[in-house]
């Protein structure tokens, strides 16, 4: 159980963590400076289990993993009704699991801070706070796989017979 961090549509990687502190990698590092300019409480009120709520094109611009590395650290779901392709595609790379609402589910029923369940089973977001569910698009077992082994690399290095790549 956590709380729901509701964006809107069009936030882009430097939404998530500004371009300045893109000179360094480090999760603990990033993840202090997430959502800044948007969101300056985020980083420090941010829980384990938290809900990242976002409309369409969340994660949209630089192609840096920074923004993935930062979210990835605060050990929160991140649930959009689209995805930037690079950023989509980095969340895969690096184990985390980007959730997709389903096409016309309606998200503007679930608000700021409400008490939401990320229920795997069912594939739904569960306000508790609202009494409604919200419908995910399924997650292919691959990817899955990926996000278990905790990055692509990962999966590639101890999987399906691939060797490690140099």
């Amino acid at each position: 159980m956590g709380r729901a961090w509701v964006f809107g549509d069009n936030v882009s990687t430097d939404h998530i963590i500004p371009g300045r502190y893109n000179i360094t990698t480090d999760p603990k590092e990033l993840a202090k400076h997430v959502f800044e300019y948007t969101r300056p409480e985020f980083a420090k009120k941010v829980a384990a289990g938290d809900v990242v709520v976002a409309g369409g094109n969340f994660g949209c611009g630089s192609s840096r993993e920074h923004a993935v590395i930062a979210l990835k650290e605060c050990d929160v779901y991140v649930i959009a009704k689209t995805y930037g392709w690079i950023f989509k595609r980095n969340c895969v790379n690096n184990g985390l699991l980007p959730r997709q609402f389903e096409g016309s589910t309606d998200i503007t029923g679930i608000r700021d801070q409400d008490e939401v369940v990320l229920n795997q089973v069912t594939n739904t977001l569960d306000d508790l706070t609202r009494n409604m569910s919200l419908s995910l698009r399924p997650i292919p077992r691959f990817l899955l796989e990926i996000q278990r082994a905790g990055s692509l690399m990962a999966y590639i290095n101890t999987n399906k017979g691939y060797r490690k790549l140099r």
